[in-house]
Formats: structure tokens, C-alpha cells, sequence
């Protein structure tokens, strides 16, 4: 097993790490919103939520050495259902086919109020 960390995505906020890589699978915390750069929500709604935690994602995958291309799974966590076509719209620029599998579901409340919240499995190639 072994962590993957990158200052280009938010540090974790408790005890879990950005990245576990164990074996030839990588599994990414959920990224929310937040700008490494900042430490502050990305302004906007849920397309700019969206943007950034897929962004976010992507740096830690980028960390490992990987692309969005390698993502098998991903969940994504909305605080509201009604947002769903908007996050669909900016998750589909982040991927192409084959489209990774996708559970997407709405939750109560995700952590600092965020709209969205995504977490994805990926394949070392």
C-alpha cells in the first residue's frame, strides 16, 4: 500500500490520505471544491464546483502519474439532485469513451457545505 500526496489538490482535513495506491488500483478520496491555492471554495455554483473538484482529481492522479483516461469508477456526491444536468455537462469534458462507471447519488450535507463531492477508482496501466 502506498500514499499518494500532491500540493496540487487540497490537503486532507482528517485522518485519510488524497490517494491509496494498492496494487495496480488507485483510489482517490473525494475532492470537493476547495483551491489548493487558496484553501477557499472556488466561486460559482455547482459547474464551478464541479470543475474544481474534478480538477483536483486529475492533480492527484497526475501525482501517480496518471490521466482521467485511467479512471474505472467514479462517485460523485451532490447535495442536490436538481443540479445533476449541470454536473453532468462539466463532468463529460473531463472524460472520454470509454466513460468510467458512475454511481451518482444526493446526500444530505457534504463536508464545508460543498454542492459536490467526487471520488474515483483508477487502473495503473
Amino acid at each position: 500500500m502506498k500514499a499518494i500526496s500532491t500540493t496540487k489538490a487540497p490537503a486532507a482535513i482528517g485522518p485519510y490520505s488524497q490517494a491509496i495506491q494498492v496494487g495496480n488500483l488507485i483510489y482517490a478520496s473525494g475532492q470537493i471544491p476547495i483551491d489548493p491555492t487558496t484553501g477557499s471554495f472556488v466561486e460559482g455554483g455547482i459547474k464551478e464546483q464541479t470543475r474544481q473538484s474534478l480538477t483536483n482529481v486529475n492533480a492527484i492522479l497526475e501525482e501517480a502519474g496518471l490521466t482521467m483516461g485511467n479512471v474505472v469508477k467514479t462517485t460523485v456526491f451532490m447535495a442536490d439532485m436538481n443540479d445533476f444536468a449541470d454536473m453532468n455537462a462539466v463532468y463529460a469534458e473531463f472524460f472520454s469513451e470509454p466513460y468510467p462507471a458512475r454511481s451518482a447519488v444526493a446526500v444530505k450535507t457534504l463536508p464545508k457545505g460543498a454542492l459536490v463531492e467526487i471520488e474515483v477508482v483508477a487502473e495503473v496501466a
